[in-house]
């Protein structure tokens, strides 16, 4: 069986790892290059032992439109000539749309890893991506039951399996590769005597007062607040005239490994990000998410996530007062969603 996975994003190389490890035949990688950060991109790859991408199509920064036509231009050829078994996409960004059109538009069998996932939010150019990628493939994995069932409910016409998140899969995989205490010593911490924060969302670092606000509310913790800043982030920051301030301690950005520990010996998580909500959430960490809406509304059913968009007062309150109210089941899986899916598309080879 040969598999092309398309990927450009860094927590696609994540969601890749443990699929890579999975799969039996030839698994061919193209690397979009949509995450344009270099250094990012090589610490994420070499800490997750990935192979070198078979091909590299080097898109870069621009808009959502120069994303998905340079993407699919790029790639048709790559799928002509490789004329894969599979194509596999993963999450929700303009690499997996643009790498599901192409596969559709070729004649391409087509599988979601991560389908299925619902905001409810339309403006959202992720919910789009999710929405339309789900209803042209022919295999969808879903991570939750509740993805399972919006699958369901909008009818797609592909097969649709419950395979557990790949996420799980490759926490268990790397967690192991440095110790935990000595991540916090790097950085001068104490296991649950700081609070962590991440932002790099468009809506938050793209508008100076959603930006504002955020640091301005976290720098009022009682704890220091450790802030790994995006490159993207910090640009804005200097644009804007932004200065960490108060309990924030600004370090540059840190590997996947490193910041699973940070996450796991955090007294909170403060973010943005839908891959640190469901981290902090299988490490038993209260999650406090910066935006009105989440694709992991389990999350925040099960008690352990609070949606507080960048309202100040209920950031202050939130770090002060949240405390998880539910006993954090197992809704993300076993840790081999990898194996299932491999498994599934060995069976329709």
């Amino acid at each position: 069986m040969r598999v092309l996975s398309v990927v450009g994003a860094r927590p696609q190389f994540i969601k890749l790892a443990p699929v890579h490890k999975a799969l039996r035949g030839e698994h061919i990688i193209v690397h979009t290059g949509q995450h344009y950060d270099f250094e990012m991109s090589a610490l994420h790859w070499e800490q997750l032992s990935l192979p070198e991408p078979d091909y590299h199509l080097g898109v870069g920064s621009g808009s959502h439109i120069h994303h998905l036509a340079t993407i699919m231009s790029r790639l048709e050829p790559i799928l002509r000539e490789e004329d894969p078994d599979w194509v596999l996409v993963y999450g929700d960004t303009n690499t997996t749309l643009a790498g599901a059109l192409a596969a559709s538009y070729t004649g391409q069998r087509l599988a979601h890893v991560e389908a299925g996932l619902r905001s409810r939010r339309l403006d959202m150019v992720e919910e789009r991506n999710r929405i339309l990628t789900d209803h042209i493939s022919h295999m969808l994995f879903a991570p939750t039951e509740r993805a399972l069932e919006n699958l369901r409910r909008e009818g797609v016409l592909g097969s649709v399996h419950l395979v557990g998140d790949v996420m799980v899969d490759a926490m268990r995989m790397y967690m192991g590769l440095r110790d935990g205490n000595e991540v916090l010593e790097t950085f001068g911490l104490e296991r649950r005597k700081y609070y962590l924060l991440t932002v790099h969302r468009a809506e938050n670092v793209d508008r100076r007062e959603r930006l504002e606000r955020i640091l301005r509310a976290v720098s009022r913790a009682d704890l220091p607040v450790l802030f790994p800043a995006h490159p993207r982030t910090r640009k804005r920051m200097a644009e804007f005239g932004l200065r960490p301030s108060g309990s924030i301690v600004l370090v540059n950005p840190v590997g996947y490994v490193e910041m699973l520990h940070l996450i796991a010996g955090a007294r909170k998580v403060l973010t943005d990000s839908g891959g640190v909500q469901k981290e902090a959430y299988v490490l038993g960490v209260p999650c406090i998410t910066l935006r009105e809406e989440t694709e992991w509304v389990e999350t925040v059913e099960e008690g352990w996530n609070i949606l507080v968009g960048v309202d100040e007062a209920k950031i202050v309150q939130t770090l002060r007062c949240f405390e998880p109210s539910g006993r954090r089941r197992e809704i993300f899986g076993d840790g081999r969603a990898a194996e299932r899916i491999a498994s599934l598309l060995e069976g329709e080879a």
